[in-house]
């Protein structure tokens, strides 16, 4: 049986909601949700480990639109899990929503100018426009260590938090460094008999400074205009930042590295231990971990830092073989090893116009127009696409900015009578050159580190690379003449 509809939302995180709101906004009502698990709400109902948070500012961190009783500056996870379920109710999204839908493949029908959407199962859909919103933060990795299967202790992704086995007097071992692993081990470090932390490399680490909200400051951000002032100057002094990844060292200097030196410092008094957690690349090469707790956690004697070279040489049935030859005993490995965020941007095949593939068309690197629509591909969008990313400020900023042009794309097919649009080959071409040029002059290609926001290629995809403001302008303006509709060449010219 096929369940047709003139659009299709892949994902019910915050980018399915920002989509499934802004369609009915635009009257446009006939459209279906999909999500994989039995739940909604993306990462942050996804994401229950110990000490989950957001590590932006809670009222920059939140739909512009959709103003919430914050309780503390930067939320924690059942938080921010309350208010996508705020935002899912109030916009009665659960209605048009069907749960358990794991999407196994969709396919571009030329003929009949729409999508068909295979799920696990008999179901299978139909839709005019897809909105991808699975996100990038969506499908776990783990790494393929030598006799990683052997071991008969528990074991899970961080992703994948298991509630049910109790840790507190247990030996454990978290494989990561990453922002999850820094959020987690201060939390379980005062409750196990030992924790071993295996980084690949350390994180730089800047002061958190986390504040919990008065009564009478929380009455204060109920005013939506008070609400709104707060995003604004918390916007405007994240935005600082770009300066810093891109247009000079010596600021970045100044805005971070010194903190981060002065926090080390600081917090680690053993001269070996801050060695071993001292990076060896430029300040927001990769991601910058914020927390207070981190440092002191890793004092404690219960835990050990365990460098590369002293990294995971096997595991075996009871534990973790070193790279040094020690073996060490455990009853959990959490598993705090990341997610296929860049060269499996989207988790399912893809086959647009003619028989092409998303991965065809990304063999080199991934790659769209505003990271959100590529040539051969008619009537798809991906919300945080390839360079949609933000190392500064918050990612819902960008999302919000996506949907201005995706409403636009739609409404230029309905409003000119059209059945499709796909961006031209030269518009996508154009800037994705842009981006790279551009990319050449950030602390994100230049900064002297392997991280996951690089492709296979070696390119960076993950990253805008730029102020936030400027994507928002360009997914603003829409320019009718970088877009095909209805398969017509001419028309791209």
């Amino acid at each position: 049986m096929i369940q047709a509809h003139e659009v299709i939302i892949i994902g019910s995180g915050f980018g399915g909601q920002l989509a499934a709101i802004n369609l009915t906004k635009r009257g446009i009502n006939d459209f279906k949700i999909l999500e994989r698990r039995s739940y909604m709400g993306g990462t942050w109902s996804q994401n229950t480990y110990p000490g989950a948070a957001v590590d932006v500012q809670s009222a920059l961190y939140s739909i512009s639109f959709e103003p919430y009783d914050w309780s503390q500056l930067y939320a924690g996870q059942s938080e921010l899990r309350s208010y996508t379920n705020y935002v899912i109710d109030k916009h009665g999204l659960r209605d048009k929503t069907q749960t358990n839908a794991n999407v196994t493949r969709i396919a571009w029908q030329e003929d009949a100018q729409h999508w068909h959407i295979d799920l696990d199962g008999t179901t299978s859909f139909s839709a005019r426009f897809v909105i991808n919103a699975s996100g990038p933060l969506s499908t776990p990795v783990i790494p393929d260590f030598k006799g990683k299967d052997n071991f008969k202790g528990a074991s899970f992704h961080t992703n994948d938090w298991d509630h049910e086995f109790d840790y507190r007097g247990k030996k454990v071992a978290i494989i990561g460094s990453g922002a999850s692993a820094a959020q987690i081990i201060p939390e379980i470090a005062p409750a196990v008999e030992k924790l071993h932390v295996f980084q690949r490399s350390p994180h730089w680490v800047m002061p958190r400074g986390d504040y919990v909200f008065k009564g009478w400051q929380r009455a204060l951000l109920r005013n939506r205009w008070f609400y709104k002032l707060l995003r604004v100057l918390v916007y405007w002094n994240l935005e600082t930042r770009v300066l810093g990844f891109k247009y000079s060292k010596k600021l970045l200097d100044i805005l971070g590295t010194r903190k981060a030196n002065k926090l080390l410092s600081e917090q680690i008094s053993d001269p070996e231990l801050r060695a071993k957690v001292t990076p060896d690349f430029t300040l927001g090469c990769k991601r910058v971990i914020l927390s207070d707790s981190l440092y002191p956690a890793y004092q404690r004697e219960n835990v050990v830092v365990h460098d590369k070279e002293d990294g995971i040489a096997e595991i075996t049935a009871s534990g973790i073989v070193s790279g040094r030859g020690d073996s060490h005993e455990l009853d959990l490995i959490i598993y705090s090893t990341g997610y296929d965020a860049t060269d499996g941007v989207i988790s399912y095949p893809v086959e647009g116009r003619g028989g092409l593939t998303l991965a065809q068309f990304w063999d080199d690197f991934p790659r769209a127009y505003l990271g959100t629509t590529a040539p051969g591909f008619p009537n798809l969008f991906v919300v945080t696409g390839p360079n949609t990313g933000i190392g500064h400020t918050s990612a819902l900023f960008i999302i919000e900015a996506q949907m201005k042009y995706i409403m636009s794309g739609i409404s230029a097919v309905k409003d000119g009578g059209h059945s499709s649009i796909e961006v031209s080959p030269e518009a996508e071409e154009r800037y994705t050159q842009l981006i790279h040029r551009e990319m050449a002059r950030t602390v994100w290609q230049n900064g002297g580190c392997n991280s996951w926001y690089k492709s296979k290629s070696g390119k960076v995809i993950a990253m805008f690379p730029g102020f936030s403001f400027t994507f928002r302008r360009l997914a603003t303006r829409f320019r009718q003449t970088d877009h095909r509709f209805d398969g017509d060449c001419a028309q791209g010219n």
